[in-house]
């Protein structure tokens, strides 16, 4: 069954959630106030009209509660500017717990009944006095929720290895599987220092390039493997696989290089191990 739904983006480069715009007429850009698990929420209107079965659907679809007036949109603009005293405010608690966790981010609902406090730590902490705390401090109900790397260096952002600000903090709403064999399958150095974001995982980049790679592989001789030319039969000793060339090196000693399609005969193929990553 299908259901007319619009997608709704609480930050910027945020996940994105479906919502039943029922009787509201909404496009790209409005905002709109909304109920979600944290609460009362304003979002941005990122698609609209946009047709999603039951499978796409992780929980009922929740209508869009109005479209956001001009005091929803100053009230969100007054909360967010709170949050640079909030967040000096928990770190003092923080520090006075001795508790072992960063703080990144905070957010209150439009509403202002729920202070929510994101976190990054090694493993689980016991915040419980500090939940009490900071609940006394703000009168209002504390939650702390805790995120991993990735969320954390998307909540902070920075500059990636590349020169350019993080994707995952400009544009990349959801992060999706990267694994040390797509690394392989781009020949790229497995020195961690190289592959890695400032998350310490695996740089997200990765796996844009991967479809392609894993493409350019298919008819590829393995490096080693003979394969015969118009010069005669040669050893591979080199690839670009984006390219699709390979070195070969002749009985003589001298190295030519060739395009896979001017190749008259390949006995052994690039074993195609890194085409299926998931």
């Amino acid at each position: 069954m299908e259901h007319k739904a619009v997608s709704v983006r609480f930050r910027t480069a945020g996940k994105k959630y479906y919502f039943d715009p029922g009787k509201h007429e909404v496009e790209r850009g409005d905002y709109v106030v909304v109920k979600t698990v944290r609460g009362i929420e304003l979002g941005e209107v990122v698609e609209t009209s946009k047709p999603i079965d039951n499978e796409q659907l992780q929980n009922d679809l929740k209508p869009i509660i109005r479209k956001a007036t001009e005091k929803d949109i100053e009230t969100h603009r007054e909360n967010r500017e709170k949050i640079q005293d909030v967040m000096r405010i928990a770190k003092e608690y923080v520090a006075s717990h001795d508790l072992p966790m960063k703080l990144l981010d905070a957010e209150y609902t439009l509403d202002n009944t729920k202070l929510i406090i994101y976190f990054n730590a090694e493993g689980r902490v016991d915040f419980r006095n500090l939940v009490k705390d900071l609940a006394n401090e703000f009168r209002l109900r504390i939650e702390l929720r805790q995120v991993g790397a990735r969320d954390g260096a998307k909540a902070l952002g920075g500059i990636g290895p590349c020169g350019y600000l993080l994707c995952c903090n400009t544009f990349l709403g959801e992060f999706e599987t990267v694994s040390i064999k797509m690394a392989k399958n781009q020949n790229l150095s497995l020195n961690p220092s190289n592959i890695s974001g400032l998350c310490g995982k695996l740089l997200c980049c990765i796996r844009y390039e991967n479809d392609t790679y894993s493409a350019h592989r298919r008819g590829m001789p393995k490096t080693n493997s003979t394969v015969k030319t118009e010069k005669g039969k040669g050893k591979v000793i080199g690839k670009n696989i984006l390219e699709r060339s390979v070195k070969v090196q002749f009985e003589d000693e001298t190295i030519d290089r060739y395009h896979v399609d001017d190749l008259e005969d390949i006995k052994e193929y690039d074993p195609l191990d890194f085409v299926n990553n998931d």
